[in-house]
């Protein structure tokens, strides 16, 4: 049922997809041809009686409300509607996919992990395989059409071999009034208890490591019935085709060709054939149709899950595996590359462009760095230049916290506070030179450089005096701030 065409676009090339339009199964073609001829059998037959069957007056008011519809469309949210869907649902399809139970990891467990060569042993793993294998049946069974056409009744089941006669009295004896697929791993886990007692299973990690595969498979059948059970909300899928559908019942008067001589905006041309209407509801209506098909994948569409493939492959390939395989190992050799500490294994003729290809050996191993940046850094210079531009940093964010709780700069005060705010960053500048100050200040700093036979620092004794008139200054301008606060707060 599912259409596979990944071969046929391993490679990109020119016009890739084109080969895929002309495909019939699991095609667009095949799902909206029946909507498709419908809607323009119905654009045809208004558009006929409107030239032909309709005398003056009822043109005109035909004309009034075809261009009303036309005007009004647009209002119906379509591509916000219906791609939120689409992508929800598509999110849920594959979401099904991955929780469909395999046996893969369980027969590993099996085969590797239950021991005894004898016919006990068997018998233990291939009815521990088939119990697995039963539960996915069941359920499989109670979500997929496909498969309870295959399996209708349980004598269906016990007929295909799943279940044994006296197995599936002791599971019709079980009355609950819910799905019944959890009770082939409840023996499943009954059995493996049985396989520890008697030594079968060696270890306690082994007898751990198989329940958890276990429950990991019955997991997975629990998020298909509930999968089935739990659908997308019924509001949110009415909505979406209440908007397709309504949007394009609108159309059918609302992108009729009027007639020219009306001389109506938009309609100087009478093409008769709506192209770009259809075009839009192959676009829209396709769209829903992917929703359609994709929101249950476990029917008979073209694109729908193999379901009883699935089981078939499933059932074949794990009861392989915990008994003909069961410790058949082939015969240890060398290998051919035994005594060769650089194996290369060959190459085709079609694959030998592979090998004029250089290694990567990273993303940044043909970057260049200039040699001046190579250098290291001493770490002493490095620790006392972030320590002075700490302390720089915090004098001056307490600097300016302290301006802004000022009062309004007014009168004399506010003078004073913007003097004294220029002359602090002047002789902090000063103290250490800063790469985003003006091109005047770098000027000034270079030729007090060359003054002082230095390249631009100033000698550590000026520096130090430097930050001690800063403090004082500071000093100042805080008894300054705290006295004209409380000088505004007496008045």
């Amino acid at each position: 049922m599912t259409v596979t065409y990944t071969a046929r676009v391993a490679n990109a090339r020119f016009c890739g997809f084109s080969k895929l339009l002309l495909a019939w199964k699991g095609s667009i073609y095949k799902v909206l041809y029946k909507e498709f001829l419908a809607f323009f059998a119905m654009y045809t037959a208004i558009s006929i009686t409107y030239r032909f069957f309709l005398v003056d007056d009822q043109k005109r008011y035909f004309e009034k409300l075809s261009i009303y519809c036309d005007n009004y469309a647009s209002l119906i949210p379509m591509s916000f509607v219906l791609g939120f869907y689409v992508t929800l649902i598509v999110n849920r399809w594959w979401n099904q996919y991955t929780s469909i139970p395999l046996p893969d990891r369980i027969m590993c467990t099996l085969s590797g992990g239950v021991q005894g060569g004898d016919e006990q042993g068997r018998l233990l793993r291939r009815t521990l395989m088939r119990y697995a294998s039963l539960s996915a049946l069941l359920i499989l069974r109670s979500v997929s059409t496909a498969v309870f056409k295959r399996f209708p009744t349980m004598d269906h089941v016990v007929e295909a071999g799943f279940m044994t006669r006296e197995e599936r009295k002791k599971f019709e004896s079980l009355h609950s009034p819910y799905n019944k697929y959890w009770i082939p791993c409840v023996w499943f886990t009954n059995l493996a208890a049985v396989a520890r007692s008697e030594g079968r299973i060696k270890d306690d990690n082994t007898y751990k490591l198989l329940l958890e595969e276990l429950n990991d498979f019955r997991g997975k059948c629990s998020m298909l019935f509930h999968y089935d059970m739990i659908s997308i909300p019924l509001v949110y899928t009415q909505v979406v085709t209440l908007a397709v559908y309504s949007f394009f019942l609108v159309c059918l008067i609302g992108r009729q060709f009027l007639d020219p001589g009306q001389g109506y905006p938009g309609h100087d041309l009478d093409l008769y054939v709506p192209i770009f209407t259809l075009l839009q509801f192959f676009f829209y209506a396709g769209w829903l149709k992917v929703a359609e098909q994709l929101i249950n994948p476990f029917g008979e569409d073209d694109d729908d899950f193999e379901t009883n493939w699935l089981i078939d492959r499933n059932f074949q390939v794990s009861m392989m595996a915990v008994d003909e395989m069961y410790g058949d190992l082939p015969l240890m050799e060398r290998d051919r590359y035994w005594n060769d500490s650089n194996p290369r294994p060959p190459y085709t003729a079609a694959t030998l462009f592979v090998l004029r290809k250089p290694s990567f050996q990273g993303s940044t191993f043909d970057m260049a760095i200039p040699k001046e940046d190579m250098h290291f850094q001493p770490l002493e210079e490095i620790a006392e230049n972030l320590e002075e531009s700490v302390t720089r940093n915090h004098n001056l964010a307490l600097f300016n916290r302290l301006l802004g709780s000022a009062p309004s700069p007014t009168g004399f005060m506010g003078g004073a506070l913007r003097r004294t705010s220029a002359q602090l960053q002047r002789l902090t500048r000063s103290v250490s030179p800063d790469p985003s100050f003006s091109d005047a200040e770098d000027e000034e700093e270079k030729s007090v450089g060359r003054s002082t036979g230095t390249a631009g620092s100033m000698p550590s004794g000026l520096g130090i005096n430097l930050q001690k008139c800063f403090m004082t200054s500071l000093s100042r301008l805080l008894i300054t701030v705290i006295k004209s606060l409380y000088c505004s707060v007496s008045k």
